[in-house]
């Protein structure tokens, strides 16, 4: 992989230097721009021949969304959750490339043993924080364990911004705590809230490449993310190893779920509060809904199974691979007309 893609590496990184060497900082930049806004829509400062605002927020507190993004040509987004959104406060259309997966990497395979079979292993991965759901994968994790004596929960929760998530306590008696050295202590957060810290096992930080040999021994993938501007990765990756998964049908993610390639969790409830207004489309899983899903893919462990290997059969067939995902920006960004003389006043 890398002899293949060193020739463009070395291309990128001579461009990349030029633009930083440029007697005007680099802010303008006699090509096609794509500019990455997050919430709020802050502005990186570079311009170019043509300029693309990138828009992933799960923020929905949008007022001054058309002025922020008046600068940008084109926009973009993810999902068409966020699309709608935009549409909505600016009165611009965006256009929707979804992200995907590397199908060479994650897929299905044969178990190697590096998980004890006799077990029942759950998945969950994101970084610990509200909008993930951490605190109600526990919630509805420890029930399920209270029945299930074999089940294990396997996380890939940690991230290299542990410093944001420490303290995270959601809806659960105690928070996460530091376990040093930059990681957090999962299994003392499981222990503190009544769960097992032996039916836990944290991965701690893994590489992305290493993740499909641990995803192909997990009997199911656990993911009830409050909103999800894009369409939620460790959700297709899990789907693209053919592991069934069960994940929250909000959001970003009505692009990705059905009946027929997951086990979507529909009832969602509105988040309420005085940060209600930031998370219009925001849903709240249901702990009941979440257990009993949890005894679907425990009890029918080959129908599970199928709805796995559908799941994977559906992203391949929805292009939801990055090489179907640079060729489609491409051929969208190649297609675009010439900057009207006008776009910088818009």
């Amino acid at each position: 992989r890398r002899r293949r893609a060193s020739s463009a590496i070395e291309r990128s990184n001579r461009y990349l230097a030029d633009l930083q060497g440029a007697a005007d900082g680099g802010r303008s930049v006699d090509a096609t721009v794509v500019a990455a806004l997050g919430n709020g829509f802050v502005a990186s400062g570079r311009c170019g021949r043509s300029t693309i605002g990138r828009c992933i927020f799960e923020d929905t507190a949008l007022s001054g969304a058309r002025d922020a993004l008046a600068r940008y040509d084109a926009l973009l987004v993810a999902s068409q959750w966020n699309a709608r959104l935009l549409e909505a406060a600016t009165g611009r259309r965006a256009k929707v490339v979804h992200e995907g997966i590397d199908p060479s990497l994650f897929c299905p395979g044969p178990r190697s043993g590096l998980f004890d079979d006799r077990r029942f292993h759950v998945f969950s991965g994101g970084k610990v924080e509200f909008r993930k759901g951490q605190d109600l994968v526990l919630m509805a994790f420890g029930r399920f364990a209270q029945k299930r004596r074999d089940a294990v929960l396997v996380t890939a929760w940690q991230s290299i911004w542990p410093q944001l998530s420490i303290g995270y306590q959601g809806r659960l008696a105690a928070p996460v705590e530091s376990a040093g050295q930059g990681l957090l202590d999962i299994r003392r957060w499981a222990y503190r809230n009544g769960i097992d810290p032996d039916a836990v096992i944290d991965l701690g930080l893994v590489a992305n490449a290493s993740l499909p040999s641990i995803l192909r021994e997990m009997d199911v993938a656990l993911q009830p993310s409050r909103a999800e501007a894009c369409t939620n990765l460790p959700v297709k990756e899990a789907m693209a190893c053919g592991v069934p998964v069960i994940a929250a049908q909000n959001t970003g993610m009505h692009d990705l779920l059905n009946d027929d390639n997951a086990i979507p969790l529909k009832r969602q409830a509105p988040i309420g509060g005085p940060r209600a207004a930031s998370m219009q489309g925001w849903g709240e899983s249901d702990i009941d809904e979440m257990v009993a899903a949890l005894e679907f893919a425990y009890q029918h462990r080959e129908a599970a199974r199928a709805i796995g290997l559908r799941s994977r059969r559906w992203l391949i067939d929805h292009g939801r691979t990055w090489q179907a995902h640079a060729a489609e920006l491409k051929d969208w960004i190649l297609a675009l007309p010439p900057r009207d003389a006008s776009a910088a006043t818009r």
